[in-house]
């Protein structure tokens, strides 16, 4: 077994906290890991090593089995690594496919001196990944601002895909959606899977865990306290790892 994305023993302090204490977690090609844990388990900490936003004191990251050095966003992204946090990032008044190219848009000569935003061939581009991933949006000219939360989501996550995350993670990604659009992302995360993405899920919905998680790791204050494979275990057992009446321990 290789993974994709490995940490080994990473360390996070701020001052005399210790936020992310010795955290090893992997995940493998084609395969969803589910993060979960309290508020001011680690979680967040710990994705904010992996992308770049904070560099570890300690340990390390690995890709591919290789260690790497991820010491921005930039390094993230150039490795593979897409993050979609909950604002998801996305510019509320420009349509999708703009979007998809934000920060790192195609340009075209215009009267063969002046460089112009490529609207068409970016529209072009948006509209195959979206039927990669089997997305419907109305008008790829639509403004994100009059997409539904379902919608947008599926733009940010098209977004990671076109540039060929190999990693993608998702923090509470059906958060605040209505239970028919919350159903849609799950939908896209199984199709993100047999594409053979990397998943990383942050969620508090146990019922998201168990509807697409291979495997889950359970972090409290600042330490992994287990990891269970999602068959094998069970909601019950998940909270007890959370709140901590269950034995620290791996399956």
């Amino acid at each position: 077994m290789e993974y994709v994305l490995e940490t080994r023993d990473i360390v996070k302090r701020f001052g005399g906290l210790t936020a992310v204490d010795r955290v090893s977690i992997g995940v493998e090609a084609g395969e969803v890991l589910a993060l979960l844990g309290d508020n001011g388990a680690g979680k967040s900490t710990l994705i904010k090593l992996i992308s770049g936003v904070y560099r570890p004191d300690e340990g390390e990251i690995l890709m591919g089995g290789k260690t790497v050095r991820i010491e921005s966003p930039i390094d993230a992204l150039a490795a593979g690594i897409e993050t979609i946090y909950q604002d998801l990032a996305l510019a509320e008044n420009l349509d999708v496919g703009a979007n998809i190219f934000l920060g790192r848009e195609r340009m075209k000569r215009s009267l063969g001196v002046l460089k112009v935003l490529d609207d068409p061939s970016m529209a072009l581009e948006a509209q195959k990944v979206l039927d990669r991933l089997d997305i419907h949006i109305p008008s790829l000219k639509s403004t994100i601002k009059t997409l539904s939360g379902g919608q947008r989501q599926a733009v940010a996550i098209s977004r990671s895909i076109y540039w060929d995350a190999k990693v993608l993670i998702m923090d509470e990604p059906t958060a605040a959606l209505g239970i028919a659009e919350q159903r849609k992302v799950l939908n896209l995360v199984r199709t993100l899977k047999d594409q053979g993405i990397a998943i990383i899920i942050i969620s508090h919905q146990m019922y998201d865990v168990f509807e697409v998680a291979d495997r889950l790791a359970v972090m409290r204050r600042g330490v992994k306290v287990g990891e269970r494979v999602v068959k094998d275990t069970s909601p019950d057992e998940v909270v007890g790892l959370i709140v901590g009446s269950e034995t620290v321990g791996k399956h």
